[in-house]
């Protein structure tokens, strides 16, 4: 098996590189004989055979592509403007300079290639992280299989170190994965039984089980994969005015080369053809627009690639251009700058040990599977407390909570509703409070409360601020909670600008008259169902992939796979250094050639100042759009 792989990269190598490596000693031998032995070379069919010996090698590929462009109907490409430069040169008898304009310029060719290869390559490592096979449980036994074929509901065992195949439910008790090739974050993430896991996250611990949620195709996994292949398909705006510049101005300069080469034929007093000739085909050969059509497309492939490699998924080149003119974002709140889960954030209590309290209110609260009763019972279970009460008849209220007998105690769990009704005197602090409270009250008498909130996310404050300076001049905050709620969430943040107790079309409203503002370019940054028409309607949508609703995914143009705000400023920072590098490789590849046409026109530039004004541009700027895809912005 080895004699072979090294047999087919001996063949790779040979028909890749020969053809080079045979012309460049062939330029050598025919060089040295020209200069030091010019006897050998006095014949003139002999030179010219001798370099034309060297000259094939690199030239038929080219002068095939050429053939074949222009059997297509395309004549003005970068394959005619060598194949006539060089072909010129014959003519006029720069045999040297026409083998090394070819030579140079395969040899630009394959490092271009490497350097597009190494990219592609670099983006099909962070997303060909799709597990081959799955260990499925059927007729009572782990059976390995393809994970096309597993059926949603079904039982997969995931060893340590191996991917979960398709997305899933925790059954298992709890597990660590590496989720670096999902969302680029490199520290492990906990997940406990009921919780989701997601195809391609990697078990770092002992061996679980999870419960399949979803097809192979629709995995999470698969939509990253299927999202960033099309996103490089799909052109940004100075792309495709690259392509149709690349189309008008190969033809003016064929023309303005005819000029160069004929005109000074009416002006000068000792016009020389072969002099002028020359001049006008180093002139082809500087103006050959390689560094532009082939490094603006790659400065966004990379770009791309680098925000993939970051846990964001841009679904076309255009955004990238677009965020970055992003100058007001809409956040939502729920799931979206706070966590989405109700946690405990407070206890009081009265006339009771607090631990007695906590354990007794989970107690009874494990009995209902409202959210808030949850946030309950886990923050009981991280305290390790111990439920061992002799509880009976419990009646769960809806809209009002649970009552049951603890003891021969008769106890009241619930909202503010449920005490009214129970006839319990509820202590004045409580009705400052803006967040979900949970009452409790023992025999008649209140006993304590629990306050419930939503979490903060940790990065969500110093994104708000690394926004700003950003020049991000309008930060909003929508969301259907209670304005109470969302103006104590705005202030934690230091957002100014908010509203609540809004339904989805008040959000679209309201960006709907934002989008309307002069000079005004919107975001919208959100995760649930009710999102997508927001997603929808901003001039970028940006969705929370990693609890974000699927619907939400669908309709946005940007995916932040961490559910980290501190993505959308490292998605502005990649668009920002992705804009810079193809405006530098734009400027650079411009002047330069400009500069070496005029050189060139005036008899000052050579056909080897020629080949660096094209090869060496085009290298230059492919070598500087690829760097976008190494840097990390963590």
């Amino acid at each position: 098996m080895s004699d072979n792989h090294s047999e087919n990269k001996e063949s790779t190598f040979l028909k890749k590189y020969f053809s080079v490596i045979a012309s460049f000693i062939l330029l050598v031998i025919c060089i040295l004989i020209d200069n030091f032995f010019d006897k050998l070379f006095a014949n003139k069919a002999i030179r010219f055979a001798s370099f034309t010996i060297a000259y094939l090698p690199v030239a038929l590929p080219v002068l095939r592509e050429a053939a074949s462009e222009l059997r297509r109907g395309s004549f003005f490409n970068e394959f005619s403007l060598m194949s006539i430069a060089t072909l010129g040169a014959f003519v006029i008898a720069q045999y040297p300079e026409a083998v090394a304009v070819m030579l140079f310029y395969s040899v630009g060719e394959i490092l271009q290639d490497k350097a597009v290869e190494t990219a592609r390559g670099n983006i099909k490592s962070l997303l060909d992280v799709r597990p081959a096979v799955a260990r499925v449980f059927r007729n009572g036994e782990y059976q390995t299989v393809a994970p096309e074929t597993v059926l949603v509901g079904e039982q997969v065992q995931i060893f340590s170190g191996e991917k979960a195949p398709l997305d899933g439910v925790m059954l298992t008790d709890r597990g660590s994965f590496n989720t670096s090739a999902l969302t680029g974050e490199s520290l492990p993430r906990t997940v406990r039984c009921g919780e989701t896991v997601l195809a391609g996250m990697l078990n770092t611990e002992n061996v679980i089980e999870i419960q399949v949620t979803k097809p192979f195709n629709d995995s999470s996994l698969a939509k990253i994969i299927h999202l960033t292949q099309n996103a490089t398909e799909r052109k940004a705006k100075t792309e495709l005015l690259i392509r149709r510049f690349a189309k008008i101005y190969t033809p003016i300069v064929f023309a303005m080369a005819m000029l160069i080469t004929c005109v000074p034929m009416l002006f000068a007093a000792q016009y020389n053809f072969s002099q002028w000739l020359y001049r006008g085909l180093v002139f082809l050969v500087i103006s050959c627009p390689c560094a532009l059509v082939i490094s603006i497309p790659l400065g966004y492939f990379a770009g791309i690639g680098a925000a993939s490699r970051n846990g964001i998924l841009f679904k076309g080149a255009h955004f990238l251009d677009l965020l970055r003119k992003i100058n007001a974002i809409v956040f939502d709140k729920t799931g979206t700058l706070t966590k989405g889960v109700f946690r405990v954030q407070n206890i009081v209590c009265q006339n009771i040990d607090k631990q007695e309290f906590i354990a007794m209110t989970a107690a009874v609260e494990q009995y209902s599977n409202h959210p808030i009763a949850k946030a309950i019972v886990e923050y009981a279970e991280s305290l390790n407390l111990n439920y061992n009460f002799e509880i009976q008849n419990v009646e769960e209220l809806a809209g009002y909570g649970v009552q049951c007998i603890i003891n021969s105690k008769k106890i009241a769990i619930g909202n503010k509703k449920l005490m009214q009704k129970c006839n319990i005197q509820l202590p004045n602090e409580t009705e400052t409070i803006v967040e979900t409270v949970t009452f409790v009250a023992i025999d008649h008498k209140f006993a304590g409360y629990a306050v419930i909130a939503d979490e903060i996310k940790d990065s969500a404050a110093q994104t708000i601020s690394d926004l700003r300076q950003n020049n991000v001049n309008q930060i909003i905050m929508l969301s259907g909670d209670k304005l109470s709620i969302v103006e104590k969430t705005a202030r934690q943040l230091n957002i100014c600008d908010f509203r609540g107790d809004l339904l989805p079309e008040n959000k679209v409203e309201f960006i709907d008259k934002l989008k309307q503002q002069p000079g005004v370019v919107v975001a919208f940054v959100g995760d649930g169902i009710n999102d997508a028409p927001s997603l929808a309607l901003a001039d970028a949508g940006i969705a929370m992939g990693g609890i974000g609703s699927d619907l939400a995914i669908e309709v946005a143009d940007v995916v932040v796979q961490t559910d980290q705000p501190a993505k959308i400023v490292s998605a502005i920072s990649i668009a920002n250094k992705t804009h810079t590098a193809i405006m530098q490789n734009l400027f650079f590849a411009i002047a330069v050639k400009i500069a070496m046409m005029i050189l060139g026109t005036l008899g000052f530039a050579n056909m080897w100042a020629a080949v660096f004004a094209d090869v060496g541009v085009s290298l230059l700027c492919v070598l500087n759009a690829v760097r976008t895809l190494k840097t990390d912005f963590n």
